[in-house]
């Protein structure tokens, strides 16, 4: 255990608090969806607000994530361990809570479509909200949910992230709709067929037969994630679209 060294006094800095927040997505019913609580208590008691809370002495800020994240939506442990969280950036504006100072760690988090959650801790509820209509969110959060999206597009341009909004197994059309939700445009299916079976490491094709989808054409192969984690080459969005911005 480190020890203050010899004449260093903490009282003379003013105290201020850690926090995180998660701007957790995921796409349901062809929409991008983000993760809310509508919080509890003061400050902002009944407004809508990101998953997070105050980091304990003893934690780290992504221990914190996963704990917060559990507690105020009523999802497993296991369930949140399993997250892809990546840590956005810090925000420390003096005035962004009016407590006390107060730091925040942001995450973005990509998940599959889960269970509806139920509210737990300080928030007396949890649900997806569809992530272009939620309106005026508690604290700066508006701003780190801009910033989540912004980023969110951008990696999947360069990164296999897009997976992580797919099940385990899912079809070429699957992962083509989380692009197209993601970025807020159409994309043409043949192209994008190639760009992604022609990229090493992608996705690996799944054993076994077909699975028919919602539409009127033959089934369609199942893949998973492959062990790529970089897109080489990177697969951009339409030029002139807007980035990271659904409909």
């Amino acid at each position: 255990m480190s020890t203050a060294p010899e004449g260093y006094d903490p009282h003379a800095f003013a105290p201020f608090a850690v926090t995180v927040d998660l701007a957790v997505f995921t796409v349901r019913e062809g929409r991008l969806h983000v993760l809310l609580v509508e919080r509890g208590e003061d400050p902002y008691q009944g407004h809508w607000a990101l998953p997070g809370g105050f980091v304990l002495p003893r934690e780290s800020a992504e221990e914190a994530a996963r704990r917060e994240l559990a507690e105020e939506t009523g999802l497993t442990q296991d369930t949140v361990c399993a997250f892809h969280l990546e840590q956005l950036r810090t925000y420390s504006d003096p005035d962004r809570d009016p407590r006390m100072r107060v730091v925040s760690v942001a995450y973005a988090a990509l998940v599959p479509d889960l269970p509806e959650p139920r509210g737990g801790g300080d928030a007396a509820r949890a649900r997806w909200w569809d992530a272009g209509g939620t309106g005026p969110l508690a604290f700066d959060h508006d701003r780190i949910l801009a910033d989540a999206h912004d980023r969110i597009g951008a990696k999947l341009e360069y990164t296999c992230l897009a997976t992580a909004f797919c099940p385990a197994e899912f079809t070429l059309g699957e992962l083509q709709q989380v692009y197209e939700t993601v970025w807020g445009v159409e994309l043409d299916r043949p192209n994008f067929r190639r760009k992604v079976l022609t990229t090493s490491g992608f996705v690996q094709t799944v054993e076994g037969p077909p699975r028919r989808t919602g539409g009127r054409g033959k089934p369609a192969a199942l893949h998973r994630a492959g062990p790529a984690t970089a897109l080489h080459p990177p697969l951009l969005r339409p030029e002139g679209r807007p980035e990271g911005r659904t409909p």
